[in-house]
């Protein structure tokens, strides 16, 4: 599928990407609106309600911020998710797959809209971060991976040759984003979260395993 010998460098997301997405759809979908009910005393038809409110911050930095939500919601979403930490997991052969970019040297960044604090969360409990080159977070850079503004911020930090990148990643409205920037070799996921059915994307190529993308496959 790829010539390793035109890529210099490897981007790739995290939530959905290397890591199963069922954690981050269980908490926000499920936990958070029910713990909160309960925290605050509420009625039932408000974990409705909040997820409405969730999902309408799709795509921005507030989406993304659990200092947002401690503030909007007056709960601790980091010993909330805590609660459930147990779900968070890599994606099958996402540990193989490093093992091998590791090998082979290229740059690998992880370029994430998670902010410090789901980093801090989530790279103990995974060891990914031994696999990487540097990680460079949205919250960093003040603008979300949907922008364009972010891919100029990350290539000022790290620089990359877009013509000689891989960008791996699950969220189609981000790969459309890196597309335009011109980042040359673009990935989705098939299934970001192993509960959830398998999805194509109509303007990408995606991924059922990374073992597809190795020369032995």
């Amino acid at each position: 599928m790829l010539d390793w010998r035109d890529i210099d460098t490897v981007l790739l997301d995290m939530d959905g990407t290397l890591l199963d997405l069922h954690f981050d759809s269980h908490f926000w979908l499920e936990h958070l609106p029910r713990r909160y009910v309960e925290l605050h005393h509420l009625d039932q038809a408000t974990q409705d309600i909040l997820r409405d409110r969730i999902i309408r911050e799709q795509g921005t930095l507030n989406w993304y911020s659990l200092a947002y939500w401690r503030q909007e919601l007056g709960v601790d979403i980091v010993a909330l998710k805590r609660e459930v930490q147990h779900l968070i997991g890599l994606r099958s052969d996402a540990l193989d797959f490093l093992t091998w970019l590791k090998q082979q040297h290229p740059r690998v960044v992880l370029a994430t809209n998670a902010d410090r604090e789901s980093l801090a969360l989530k790279l103990p409990l995974t060891g990914l971060e031994q696999y990487l080159d540097a990680i460079v977070s949205s919250a960093d850079v003040g603008v979300p991976k949907e922008r364009q503004e972010f891919w100029f911020a990350l290539q000022e930090i790290e620089p990359f040759d877009p013509q000689r990148t891989l960008f791996i990643d699950d969220n189609p409205a981000v790969l459309e984003s890196a597309r335009e920037f011109g980042i040359r070799h673009l990935l989705g996921i098939k299934q970001p979260d192993s509960q959830r059915p398998e999805r194509e994307l109509e303007a990408f190529i995606v991924l059922d395993r990374f073992a597809t993308l190795l020369p032995s496959a």
